[in-house]
């Protein structure tokens, strides 16, 4: 086994790093969100870049159950080892009773109440965490905050820790026990600013070494088949939607405002649902829920789309939304959202929504004009190409963990 010591007194880009990640669940199977980040980063350090990544997870892959369905051990995907631990519990069964009076006054809960709801909440791998005292990494990121691994194991590690919050303006946020969390980070990587812009006055992290640094994109990897005819409407012009399909990614608002555009506006337009579907929607003639797809055909279906439209709320990046821009998209945007209003504003790749006779009026200018939604759809691109390419991102990632490497472990006096 390498000593960490050991490869601390060399310079990281002579010999290389080795990373760990912390995340609740990684794969293949996972679609998007923080652990798909992690996924992104993790395997981008190894192939662009010649370090050695190791991932510290569960062997869940249900983020509404936790439950184990993989096997624990070590195995390799694309470069990256991956150590899966055993769970002692998934999310409890009473969890949301406990999560609906939390959320009444998150801030005046008790410590005891936070950890309550940190473990309710699941997955919770107590061999996880006693793992991380023996790694040998040089630095350990956690993905995201809010997690049973990332709460306890933060404190645990001897390394320098990096937290990728992955924050949204949510009621676990202001819970007391995530300013430890937050205060046992020796560095802070954000996904935007308004990620930043959130956390900061909530979690006190001015004074933590910090980057906002995004994610990066590849290039379209479609096959250049029709999407219509993917989603098995061929000939019908679509809207498309990538994402987990649920009601806290506003993928019930978004059913309810198309539905209604329909009824205002009959046509041949439809709705396409592309991602994993927690929460079945009400079955519809114009909507189809295409459930998970393979890369090349999602990539088609957003390239075929008239629109591409993000309805959360809660994101702290959105890769998908980036991801219709390199399809050269047009893109709408829940206004409520700080990170996607940040791209949006940034790029003028896009437009923004809220409520639904917003929705309808947007939709409208936006399927009105051709020339319109090209334009938006290049300037997302050029946006893209000119942030989040990833040459140029897991380079400026490579030297923000080498600095934090540098530094090593802060003081004990904020733990």
């Amino acid at each position: 086994m390498r000593s960490s010591l050991l490869r601390a007194a060399h310079a990281p880009t002579e010999l290389g790093m080795k990373i760990a990640f912390v995340t609740p669940r990684y794969g293949e199977e996972v679609m998007g969100g923080a652990e798909g980040a992690a996924r992104s980063l993790a395997e981008h350090l190894v192939a662009d870049l010649g370090h050695e990544v190791e991932i510290y997870t569960t062997c869940a892959i249900d983020h509404l159950t936790w439950a184990d369905v993989l096997s624990p051990g070590v195995s390799q995907l694309h470069g990256v080892t991956v150590r899966r631990f055993t769970s002692a519990a998934g999310r409890d069964p009473k969890f949301s009773d406990l999560d609906a009076r939390i959320r009444v006054a998150p801030s005046s809960r008790s410590i005891e109440d936070s950890v309550a709801w940190v473990a309710a909440n699941g997955p919770v791998s107590e061999s996880l965490v006693e793992a991380l005292g023996d790694c040998d990494a040089d630095v350990v990121a956690f993905y995201p905050y809010l997690f049973y691994m990332s709460v306890h194991g933060i404190t645990r590690v001897r390394q320098p820790a990096v937290l990728h919050p992955a924050a949204h303006d949510e009621p676990s946020l202001y819970l007391p026990i995530f300013q430890r969390v937050f205060d046992s980070a020796d560095a802070i990587c954000f996904h935007t600013e308004a990620e930043r812009s959130l956390v900061e006055p909530v979690l006190h992290t001015a004074a933590t070494d910090q980057i906002v640094l995004g994610l990066g994109t590849g290039q379209a990897s479609g096959s250049g088949r029709d999407g219509a005819a993917i989603l098995g409407i061929a000939g019908r012009p679509y809207l498309v939607s990538v994402g987990r399909v649920d009601e806290q990614k506003g993928s019930t608002m978004l059913y309810e405002y198309f539905v209604e555009y329909k009824k205002r506006h009959p046509g041949p337009l439809a709705l396409a649902l592309v991602g994993p579907v927690s929460r079945p929607l009400p079955e519809h003639p114009d909507v189809v829920a295409a459930g998970i797809v393979n890369e090349a055909d999602k990539w088609d279906i957003v390239a075929g789309a008239e629109v591409a439209i993000s309805p959360s709320a809660m994101e702290s990046f959105s890769l998908v939304v980036l991801e219709a821009w390199v399809a050269r998209r047009a893109v709408m945007v829940n206004a409520v959202c700080g990170p996607t209003m940040e791209h949006i504003k940034a790029s003028g790749g896009g437009l923004s929504f809220e409520g639904y006779l917003s929705f309808e009026v947007t939709l409208e200018r936006l399927l009105g004009d051709a020339a319109l939604r090209e334009h938006m759809g290049e300037q997302g691109a050029r946006y893209v190409a000119s942030r989040y390419d990833w040459p140029v991102l897991i380079r400026r990632y490579e030297a923000f963990l080498e600095s934090v490497v540098a530094r090593g472990r802060r003081s004990e006096v904020k733990r």
